[in-house]
């Protein structure tokens, strides 16, 4: 796909993959691992601009960023909730841009085609929060307008960026995309091997 200058990801990546009982970005995938995987879907949708924000077991993850040439942030307080992870990977983006992708870290099973079909929406209508669906529920990635920013970094509400998002819900738009892996998080040794077919 075309180069988006105007656009950004964040993907996160900072969490203790607790429940997997392994450390989840580093898992195998395919050819590649988890971690990769997902970052191979936004670059094939022409989103170069990236920031993977890390915390624990960074120093794993750290060389296989730095080896796909992928800017990193560490969060220190990880522990303390995603949202944090949210603020530490949007203060680091740079300016100018029209919108970002957020991203987890441990849904390597989203079409990049989905992200294709977010942008194409988003450039009839350059506002507000696009939702990706499947079958009429809300998935990953949401594409975020950059407006938004500022709000993110200034407060920390208890419902994390679903309730800081929710406030927006009126200039909301949900996209409807057949690609049941925007639902499809690898929390679980269950759920990880069944999306290797096991």
């Amino acid at each position: 796909m075309p180069a988006r200058p105007d656009l950004a990801a964040v993907i996160l990546a900072a969490g203790r993959s607790s429940r997997m009982g392994s450390f989840k970005p580093l898992l195998p995938f395919g050819p590649h691992t988890i971690i990769e995987q997902v970052i191979s879907i936004v670059r094939e949708a022409g989103v170069q601009t990236l920031r993977v924000v890390v915390g624990w077991q960074a120093d794993l993850l750290i060389p296989v960023l730095d080896r796909h040439g992928v800017p990193w942030i560490r969060n220190e307080r990880f522990e303390e909730g995603m949202y944090t992870s949210v603020q530490a990977g949007v203060r680091d983006l740079p300016t100018g841009l029209g919108a970002f992708f957020l991203l987890l870290g441990d849904m390597p099973m989203v079409q990049s085609a989905t992200l294709t079909r977010l942008i194409a929406d988003w450039d009839k209508r350059p506002a507000g929060i696009f939702y990706p669906c499947f079958e009429g529920k809300r998935g990953h990635p949401p594409l975020i307008a950059s407006a938004y920013i500022l709000e993110i970094l200034r407060e920390t509400p208890p419902g994390g960026l679903r309730a800081l998002l929710g406030r927006h819900a009126h200039e909301a738009r949900e996209v409807e995309v057949a690609d049941p892996g925007i639902l499809e998080d690898l929390d679980t040794p269950e759920s990880y091997r069944k999306s290797l077919g096991k």
